[in-house]
């Protein structure tokens, strides 16, 4: 099995990445045989889709020069997905964004691949605030459109640099998700 994380957060020490780092700790440590790889979105050279439809000419590959042809091919091979966002203007970070719109290159491959996704969520409100319910509604009509399995939200609250690494409880939890991940 292949898992492929997306951290969409530009703060790579950040509480996004904490959380992430911290399930894939879970899962190397339960599941051995597991393939899990992190791909930090915002080292990449990324540029946003133009609706060129050069992709749809040349067999579902972006045409734009830069790093998304290898994170959608990844996102293709994968079983499980996993999009770690922290919340930016009450959606997913601009980064991540442009990931999510070039998955359009390989719009026709991506259907019906019935792959697994998880996604989560870090900001600093509460987490019954709408915002989370914004990006989890987001990512199910693309994975409804897609015939694609959401198999976990997880949104978290947590505003400073170590809120997330200071809380116990909440690194315990996430070292857990193996368990609905895997």
């Amino acid at each position: 099995m292949k898992i492929f994380v997306l951290n969409g957060s530009p703060r790579l020490r950040g509480n996004t990445k904490t959380a992430l780092n911290t399930i894939i700790s879970g899962i190397n440590k339960n599941c051995p045989d597991i393939d899990v790889e992190l791909c930090d979105v915002t080292t990449k050279r990324l540029s946003g889709c133009i609706n060129c439809n050069g992709c749809r000419r040349n067999g579902g590959q972006c045409v734009l020069p830069d790093d998304s042809k290898e994170i959608i091919n990844k996102i293709y091979n994968a079983d499980v997905v996993i999009f770690g966002t922290p919340v930016y203007w009450l959606g997913v970070s601009s980064q991540l964004k442009m990931v999510i719109d070039k998955m359009y290159s390989k719009n026709s491959k991506f259907k019906d691949q019935h792959k697994r996704v998880a996604v989560l969520a870090v900001g600093a409100n509460d987490i019954e605030d709408p915002q989370y319910k914004l990006i989890f509604d987001q990512m199910d009509y693309i994975c409804d459109y897609l015939a694609w399995k959401v198999i976990l939200h997880y949104p978290i609250s947590a505003y400073e640099l170590n809120d997330l690494s200071n809380n116990a409880d909440e690194l315990k939890k996430l070292n857990n998700l193996w368990k609905l991940i895997s």
